[in-house]
């Protein structure tokens, strides 16, 4: 198994998005963390030879991370064509032995139905946008109904909602670890030139 670092390293390949939408909040998912998360899920024995189902997976990073870690199968899904487009691209320049399927659907109507021991990543949207807030509670409400275990990144504030949430569909969050997320200028609303965001990531027992 690689370590985290070369997992690190592996993921710098992944490219971002070429015109994100600032109303799906598309983001890269730093290699770091990503590289963190498929890392501990690994460890907890969430990926080796299970299905991986990668919700709002964009360009991808989750899936191919969870992609070198030996599942049974990964599926990326996302609304958005043109990130799936680079998200083939990044599946080649990765070269895992482990194919992606990517499926473009709404990913908080998932067209799944798994039929073996399934576990969700995701970076879903923080509902940062006017209007969305709370947009990562469709993400978990899909989340809950594919997946016996998830990884979910959030914003540092969210562990009363993600606790509560977990509750009331017959879930318990099990580990929260902190972490960072940069964010580039890439939107005019930005001022800076990049931003650090200060996440919590949640594994979940559904």
């Amino acid at each position: 198994m690689a370590t985290k670092s070369e997992l690190t390293q592996q993921l710098g390949v992944v490219v971002g998005f070429d015109d994100p939408r600032a109303d799906l909040e598309q983001y890269r998912t730093p290699p770091e963390l990503a590289a963190h998360l498929v890392h501990t899920a690994d460890l907890q024995g969430d990926i080796d030879g299970r299905d991986v189902v990668d919700l709002g997976c964009g360009t991808g990073m989750l899936a191919l991370g969870a992609a070198l870690r030996g599942p049974r199968r990964v599926v990326g899904v996302d609304i958005d064509p043109d990130p799936l487009a680079t998200a083939r691209e990044n599946e080649r320049r990765v070269g895992s032995a482990s194919s992606v399927s990517w499926i473009r659907a709404d990913a908080t109507e998932v067209p799944l139905c798994p039929d073996g021991e399934t576990t969700v990543v995701m970076n879903p949207p923080f509902g940062a946008q006017a209007g969305s807030e709370h947009a990562d509670r469709a993400f978990l409400e899909a989340t809950a109904r594919v997946a016996d275990v998830s990884y979910s990144i959030h914003n540092a504030d969210s562990a009363d909602f993600v606790e509560a949430f977990a509750g009331d569909n017959a879930g318990e969050v099990t580990h929260a670890f902190r972490a960072e997320f940069e964010l580039p200028r890439q939107f005019a609303f930005h001022d800076d030139e990049s931003r650090v965001l200060d996440v919590e990531v949640f594994r979940i027992e559904w």
